[in-house]
C-alpha cells in the first residue's frame, strides 16, 4: 500500500494566503456590488517598465530565427544575468561575490522552501515570530518541525525569537537554545522592521561562532531608505562563511507574474565538511530546468543605466502609498509601524480584536482587505498587515474608508 508523506498532516489549516482569497471570494459572491480594494496579498499593480518590456520583445524576437534561438537555460543561470547582478549589485556593495555564486530561479518563495533539503532533518530551526509561513511551512512539510503545541501556535522542534513591540520588531539572539538554521528577513515581512549593519553583524557572529546558518531574505532591500540599514548580509565581515541570501525581482521590478529571482551561496560557506555551495548547485541541476531565456534577458536589464532609474521609480510609487498608509492610520490613532523602508505597515487592531476578527470586520464595513497578523505566528496575534503594492488612487481610498469607520 503506497504511504503518504504524513509531517503534511502536521501543517495547520491552509495556506495563509489560500485562506483570505476564499474569504474574499464568499463575500464577493454575496455582495456582488461591492467594490473591493486589496491591501492583503503583496502583489504589485504597476506595469512592467519600457526598459524590459523591451528587452522581453527583443528576446522573443530572437526565439523566431533559428540562429538566436535558445533552448534549455543553463541550470545555474545565463552568465550574462549572473555577472549582471554580481557587477551591478554585490560589488558596488562592497560585497565580495562573484557571477557563480549566484543560482538563479524563478522566484525566491521557491528558492526559501527548497533552501531546507540541502540541511539533515535533525538540524533545528530558529524563526521570527511573527515569520512569512513558507519558512515554517517548508520544514514542517520535511519533518524538521517536531509537533504542533496546541494553544501556543508553535510547533515543538522550532525555536521562535519574539518579534515584539517592546523590541522594535526586531529578533533577540538565541541564548537559551542555539539553532543550527537561522531564518532573518529584512525589511522584514510582515512588520516592516530593519536592522541596522551593526545589528545584523551580530547575528554573523553569533552565526560563525556557533557554525549555523543564515537564510537571510532580502526580497525587499530596494525598499530601504536608512543609510545605516544594509541591503545585502554580505556587507556584513565574513558573512560569507555563515549566510545564504535569497533574493527576488518581484517586488522591486515587478515581475510577480514574470518570475525570477536568485540565491546566492558563497564558495566558502562550509558546514559538516561539506561545501554547501556544491549542495545546492547539484540539488538545482537535478531538481530544475532554469529560467526561461527571455525572463533571464528581462533581468538583465533591470541592472541597464535606464532600467535601475525606472526601477527606482516604481518602488518610489509603492512608497508614496506607503507613506500615505503609515500616517492616515496614525491620524485615525490607529498604532503603527513599519512603512518607511518597506512596502508594509503594521497595525495593532482596535479595541482588542483578533487579526481574523479585524479582518471581517474592515472587509464587511470598509470592503478593504488586509492579512491577519496571526496568519503569521503566535506573536502576530492582535497585528494586521496591509501593503503598499495598490494602485495610488486606490490605496488613498481604502484609507479614507478606514479612517471614516
Amino acid at each position: 500500500m503506497t504511504k503518504i508523506n504524513k509531517n503534511y498532516l502536521n501543517l495547520q489549516g491552509s495556506y495563509l494566503f489560500s485562506t483570505i482569497a476564499k474569504k474574499v471570494n464568499t463575500f464577493s459572491a454575496e455582495n456582488p456590488d461591492a467594490k473591493i480594494i486589496r491591501l492583503g496579498i503583496g502583489d504589485v499593480t504597476q506595469a512592467l517598465t519600457p526598459t524590459i518590456i523591451s528587452s522581453l520583445h527583443q528576446a522573443v524576437d530572437e526565439m523566431k530565427d533559428k540562429s538566436t534561438f535558445k533552448g534549455y537555460a543553463p541550470d545555474l543561470g545565463y552568465d550574462f544575468l549572473r555577472k549582471a547582478i554580481a557587477d551591478n549589485d554585490y560589488k558596488l556593495r562592497g560585497c565580495k561575490i562573484e557571477a557563480d555564486e549566484i543560482f538563479v530561479s524563478d522566484g525566491a518563495k521557491c528558492d526559501s522552501g527548497n533552501i531546507q533539503e540541502i540541511f539533515s532533518v535533525d538540524n533545528k530551526i530558529a524563526v521570527c515570530d511573527p515569520v512569512y509561513p513558507v519558512y515554517v511551512d517548508s520544514n514542517v512539510m520535511a519533518g524538521r518541525s517536531g509537533t504542533f503545541v496546541e494553544g501556543t501556535g508553535k510547533y515543538s522542534n522550532i525555536i521562535y525569537m519574539p518579534c515584539t513591540k517592546e523590541n522594535g520588531f526586531a529578533p533577540q539572539l538565541p541564548t537559551d537554545e542555539v539553532p543550527d538554521i537561522i531564518y532573518l528577513c529584512f525589511p522584514n515581512n510582515p512588520t516592516g522592521a530593519t536592522i541596522t549593519k551593526s545589528e545584523l553583524q551580530k547575528w554573523v557572529d553569533y552565526a560563525n561562532e556557533h557554525e549555523s546558518v543564515i537564510i537571510y531574505d532580502a526580497a525587499y532591500e530596494a525598499y530601504i531608505r536608512d543609510e545605516d540599514v544594509p541591503h545585502s548580509i554580505y556587507e556584513c565581515d565574513n558573512a560569507t562563511t555563515c549566510a545564504i541570501e535569497l533574493r527576488s525581482f518581484s517586488k522591486n521590478a515587478g515581475f510577480t507574474g514574470v518570475r525570477l529571482g536568485f540565491t546566492v551561496i558563497p564558495k566558502e560557506l562550509v558546514r559538516d565538511g561539506q561545501s554547501l555551495h556544491t549542495l545546492w548547485a547539484r540539488r538545482h541541476s537535478t531538481k530544475y530546468n532554469g529560467a526561461p531565456y527571455i525572463v533571464q534577458k528581462a533581468g538583465e536589464a533591470v541592472y541597464s543605466e535606464e532600467g535601475k532609474k525606472e526601477i527606482k521609480g516604481l518602488v518610489d510609487y509603492y512608497m508614496r502609498n506607503a507613506s500615505y498608509i503609515l500616517n492616515g492610520l496614525r491620524e485615525a490613532g490607529y498604532e503603527v509601524s513599519g512603512g518607511k523602508n518597506a512596502p508594509y505597515i503594521w497595525l495593532k487592531t482596535p479595541d482588542n480584536m483578533t487579526s481574523w476578527d479585524f479582518f471581517d470586520y474592515l472587509l464587511n464595513t470598509a470592503n478593504v482587505v488586509g492579512t491577519p497578523g496571526s496568519g503569521f505566528g503566535p506573536n502576530g496575534e492582535g497585528y494586521f498587515r496591509l501593503t503598499a503594492f495598490g494602485n495610488y488612487e486606490a490605496t488613498v481610498e481604502a484609507v479614507d474608508r478606514i479612517k471614516n469607520l
